[in-house]
């Protein structure tokens, strides 16, 4: 059975032992040069807003941060929430990238806001904006900036985004269900799906978009990817003990609760479950995938198989640094990265 590539999805969760959130993207930083050492595929930011926890606001500073110090790994946004955004920023900043790193940038592109409705409102300060479902505009906008063909009776047809097509990145579309899919599809574009938040759909969505692809100039063949929680370390009992805090924080957004701060491993350990929270924990097993470094390669490549796709990328949520280092090291060894 053919292994999977493997990419890393870094959220930048402040956890225990972190002494502030420069210490957080320093770590992110590490990881990734020690991810780009050991053959990981690409690395990719989150954006995530409003969150005490998450230090992933703008994926795009922290992209340009990374590529500059790292040599061949890809770097990438897992995503940009385009409605949080104009199209024309997106492609005038995503152009600066892909020329200051020219083959190394992914630009995973997002429907959702990432956040609640007032902080979408913060960042849009439009109540109408927030009402409307402007993807489909702002898609179409961002893919003829880049390619310099948007058609000749829309609005902004006149306006240029950059000075070279050649200057576009890998363009994925990301999705949790079937909406984003079709965008991918229509649009001949790469397709990410985020198990880690719909594990029951992540197969047949990735396999009905290898049937339904049409080929474009950006993928004359289907490219796609699933994203997925793991946690491995030497022995079970450890992995398992790293999951608790994720597992925690799941099953507690489950049940309407938010934490303000990421969920410590000792805490995690020693929380006690009602029968309700309980039965809601063990639902959220299957964003994981926790084990052995042996037992996650083989569920990995059993998920790639199921799938269609050869890549994976792990939705990085361990709780230090430590035990993340340590695990993408037995992860490469184990599938001969």
């Amino acid at each position: 059975m053919k292994q999977p590539q493997l990419s890393i999805l870094d959220l930048a969760y402040i956890t225990e032992g972190d002494e502030s959130p420069t210490h957080v993207l320093q770590n992110s930083t590490e990881v990734a040069q020690l991810a780009d050492k050991l053959g990981y595929t690409r690395y990719w930011f989150a954006e995530h807003h409003n969150t005490g926890f998450l230090m992933s606001m703008f994926p795009e500073i922290m992209m340009a941060h990374v590529a500059a110090n790292t040599q061949r790994i890809r770097v990438g946004s897992g995503g940009v929430m385009l409605p949080n955004h104009s199209a024309l920023s997106v492609v005038e900043r995503f152009s600066m990238l892909e020329a200051l790193h020219p083959g190394r940038i992914d630009l995973g592109i997002g429907r959702a806001p990432g956040t609640d409705g007032r902080t979408a409102y913060a960042l849009r300060r439009s109540w109408e904006v927030i009402k409307e479902d402007t993807f489909p505009d702002q898609l179409e906008a961002l893919l003829g900036f880049f390619g310099h063909d948007l058609r000749s009776d829309h609005p902004f047809a006149a306006i240029q985004a950059n000075p070279d097509p050649s200057l576009t990145p890998d363009i994925y579309m990301l999705g949790s269900s079937t909406g984003g899919v079709q965008f991918a599809v229509e649009n001949g574009l790469a397709f990410v799906f985020a198990a880690q938040i719909n594990a029951e759909l992540a197969v047949p969505v990735l396999k009905m978009y290898r049937e339904k692809f049409k080929p474009s100039k950006y993928y004359q063949e289907p490219k796609s990817i699933m994203s997925i929680g793991v946690f491995t370390a030497e022995t079970e009992e450890e992995a398992r003990y790293l999951a608790e805090p994720s597992l925690l924080m799941w099953t507690m957004l489950a049940t309407g609760r938010r934490f303000k701060s990421f969920p410590s491993t000792r805490f995690a350990h020693d929380y006690h479950y009602s029968t309700q929270e309980k039965a809601i924990r063990q639902m959220q097993l299957n964003k994981f995938v926790i084990g052995t470094p042996e037992r996650v390669a083989e569920r990995l490549t059993e998920l790639a198989k199921e799938a269609e796709i050869d890549e994976i990328i792990i939705a990085d949520s361990y709780p230090e640094v430590g035990a993340r280092k340590k695990a993408y090291e037995l992860l490469a060894k184990e599938l001969n990265l």
